[in-house]
């Protein structure tokens, strides 16, 4: 690996956290007159009440840690077409909707049309500027000078289509030229109905990430789960001083992805490729830069990726496992534990909320999974098992295993229910399933043992597999929990029906659209929400 150009001595190197990653970088290049004169807090917060909202967005806003070359050189807006759009729910996906972009050069008066009719977008909302320098990190890279923007719908109707377009001054989205970038989204119900979404982790950039896409879009979603890993700008991953990111990466992820981020909500979460130390002391200063997330986590200025929201009869948590992960350790502990009290919060809080029937948590990094390259975490099984089980979790959804596998329901770190496929299990009695879905589109990994799934099913009574340990310790363990095994390209497509007996429909497809696993989660007493 290339040795990055502010050459971070070997005994300082070892054992470096985030934090100290980030604090050597900024001194070092600071004295070396790399960053830039003048550097300026992000533009105002825009985002007033929105067709009836009341009060206006207080998103996170990005400090001058994060933002080191404001945005003031620009060129004729008509010669300037925004790219890279994508939405994110708000904390309310049935009254809120953030919308993001990103523009090649610095504009004036960057905004966003809405309405209800695509002829008819006559409400404009500003947006917030949120600029981004990286410094040339290594020999073989440039300096990269980003604009990102993103705009704060509040106060819509719920259940209903709106249509929108991004410009700026010199680039109306109204103008019959532009016609054609017009997108839409549509908001949450206001009462439960049938709904499908989807997951994965582990994208990148590659044409089978863009295949994956392709049929996600088929699948109409309601939203979209990536639990982390989002483009791999940092190819490394291992939360190390020599890890260098090629922030152009973003620009080709966004652009790639697009086509359904513009108009399906992309809710990601945190990897370990994720970590980018430049930018802020725990690396995320990068994705607070491209992402507007819901800010109703422990602390959304932090952790923008710990976050919650609902729709329909699912609450659905995003967590950070960097903060408590044994093999990758830039990040253990940097949330002094807030992290997992809030989790215990939030999902006591939902567990008991009326008209929810299930729990989806998703993060990075996998409670449970055999693949030879990452295994288990024990770090994330010691920190969160105990509440999912608390708390009857019913689906967990990781990625960091670019495979796809699933266990049997699992209560006590022993198997409850076996779930073969096309089986079913109901979380309240059997157990939590555990999915890896990290088959978005980056290189595949291999399992020690035969791949089992649809129409090729290989059932094991058991597999030696490793989980990790503290101090990056691997543990042998032979598992019995391992049920499906696909190593292929693929995600998950999850359709959420209420009612009496409300259920979920999970099936895992991959990039050929061909089914290679289904199963069904069901709820015992659901009737008395």
């Amino acid at each position: 690996m290339e040795t990055p150009r502010v050459g971070i001595p070997d005994h300082l190197a070892v054992r470096m956290t985030m934090a100290e990653q980030h604090e050597y970088l900024r001194t070092k290049l600071t004295r070396r007159g790399m960053l830039r004169a003048g550097a300026a807090t992000a533009g105002t917060v825009a985002g007033l009440g929105v067709l009836g909202g009341a009060g206006a967005y207080a998103g996170p806003t990005l400090g001058p840690t994060l933002i080191d070359a404001p945005a003031t050189a620009r060129v004729d807006g008509s010669v300037v077409a925004p790219f890279g759009r994508h939405l994110a729910f708000g904390a309310d996906p049935k009254t809120q909707m953030r919308i993001s972009w990103q523009v090649p050069f610095a504009v004036k008066d960057p905004f966003v049309r809405v309405g209800l009719e695509p002829w008819d977008l006559g409400l404009r909302v500003a947006a917030e500027v949120r600029a981004l320098h990286t410094p040339a990190l290594s020999k073989k890279l440039p300096a990269v000078d980003q604009v990102y923007l993103h705009a704060a719908l509040d106060g819509l109707s719920p259940g209903r289509t709106y249509y929108y377009g991004v410009g700026h001054t010199g680039h109306d989205p109204a103008d019959p030229r532009h016609f054609a970038t017009i997108g839409t989204f549509r908001t949450a119900p206001e009462s439960a109905e049938r709904f499908v979404f989807t997951a994965f982790g582990d994208q990148g950039v590659s044409y089978d990430a863009l295949a994956n896409d392709q049929l996600i879009l088929g699948q109409n979603p309601a939203f979209h789960l990536h639990a982390g890993d989002i483009c791999y700008a940092d190819s490394s991953g291992g939360g190390k001083p020599t890890d260098v990111y090629d922030a152009r990466v973003w620009d080709q992820f966004l652009a790639q992805t697009e086509s359904v981020a513009a108009r399906v909500p992309w809710m990601v979460t945190t990897g370990n490729h994720d970590m980018e130390a430049w930018y802020s002391p725990n690396g995320y200063g990068g994705q607070r830069a491209r992402w507007t997330l819901p800010d109703n986590g422990f602390d959304p200025r932090q952790a923008p990726g710990v976050y919650s929201f609902t729709y329909g009869n699912v609450g659905v948590v995003a967590l950070d496992a960097n903060d408590v992960s044994y093999e990758i350790a830039a990040n253990t502990g940097y949330t002094g534990g807030r992290q997992t009290a809030w989790l215990d919060r939030r999902l006591r809080k939902l567990r008991g909320r009326r008209g929810i029937d299930f729990l989806v948590v998703f993060f990075h990094h996998c409670a449970f999974s055999t693949t030879k390259a990452h295994a288990s975490d024990g770090g994330v099984r010691d920190a969160w098992l105990p509440l999912f089980e608390k708390h009857q979790v019913d689906l967990v959804i990781n990625g960091h295993n670019h495979v796809y596998e699933r266990t049997d329901a699992i209560r006590g770190r022993r198997v409850g229910r076996k779930v073969p496929i096309g089986g079913s299990f109901d979380g309240a009695r059997d157990g939590i399933v555990y999915v890896t879905a990290g088959g978005a589109g980056k290189a595949l990994y291999d399992f020690p043992v035969p791949d089992s799934y649809e129409g090729r099913v290989k059932d094991l009574d058991g597999i030696a597999s490793y989980h990790w340990g503290k101090g990056r310790v691997k543990r042998p363990e032979t598992v019995e929990w391992s049920r499906v095994r696909y190593t292929g390209f693929s995600f998950l497509a999850v359709e959420a029906e209420p009612g009496r007996h409300p259920r979920l429909r999970v099936t895992a497809l991959a990039e050929s659209g061909a089914r290679v696993d289904y199963f069904e989660v069901t709820r015992s007493g659901a009737e008395k929400n």
